[in-house]
């Protein structure tokens, strides 16, 4: 019996470890087995299980402690020694230059020690650790600043592109505006006045065509002045 206990414990386990790659795999999984504490929602909403609280606090997720507070936790909460002053006013430029020439200086004695001391290659090992950790807590400080630039930025744009729609809305206003103006004036112009033809009373002139003299009408011509 206890065998069979066993093997039937067994064939579960493969029917719902298989079950869980076919809903892993499949295109549209079906939803979670939550959905079974609603069925009776509709007639009885009391029936239904009410959704869980907010977290308020501290809370572990994959390993790690996450509080729902937004604060920025200091180095020495986080158990990490600080290598840079622990002033209100801090050099974030100057900091962070110094850091980076720091890593590299411990990258480059982690490379001699792995050479010449391997065994001590776990303390630069936490010394390169310490310094990029102190690295990230001076860009989180920075986060704020970030947001305030960002905010700001998308704000000129907005300032900038609803100024340049009121422009586009006066120059088509002129437009419009002038365009009203021509069809008014096409309105209220008077039509143009056409006088019917009248009969003329003058004569038909004829044109008299010049005729040309000949040589012999010169001859005749010298004869009478002669």
């Amino acid at each position: 019996s206890h065998c069979r206990r066993r093997k039937a414990s067994f064939s579960d386990l493969r029917s719902s470890a298989s079950a869980k790659r076919r809903m892993a795999t499949a295109t549209y999984p079906p939803p979670p087995p939550y959905y079974r504490l609603y069925k009776d929602y509709s007639e009885s909403p009391s029936s239904a299980l009410e959704p869980p609280s907010p977290i308020e606090g501290t809370y572990v997720c994959f390993g790690g402690n996450y509080t729902t507070e937004d604060v920025l936790p200091s180095l020495e909460e986080q158990g990490v020694p600080q290598l840079y002053p622990n002033d209100s006013i801090v050099d974030y430029k100057k900091e962070l230059r110094s850091l980076n020439r720091e890593l590299q200086l411990h990258i480059l004695e982690l490379a001699d020690v792995l050479v010449e001391r391997p065994s001590q290659y776990a303390k630069r090992i936490g010394e390169i650790s310490s310094v990029f950790k102190n690295l990230h807590h001076l860009l989180n400080s920075l986060r704020p600043h970030q947001a305030r630039a960002t905010l700001i930025h998308v704000m000129e744009l907005q300032i900038q592109q609803r100024k340049q729609a009121v422009e586009d809305i006066k120059r088509f206003m002129i437009l419009f505006k002038f365009s009203m103006d021509v069809a008014w004036w096409m309105e209220a112009a008077p039509p143009q006045i056409i006088f019917p033809e009248k009969p003329s009373t003058c004569p038909i002139l004829e044109t008299i065509l010049e005729e040309r003299e000949t040589e012999e009408d010169d001859d005749e011509h010298e004869k009478e002045d002669v």
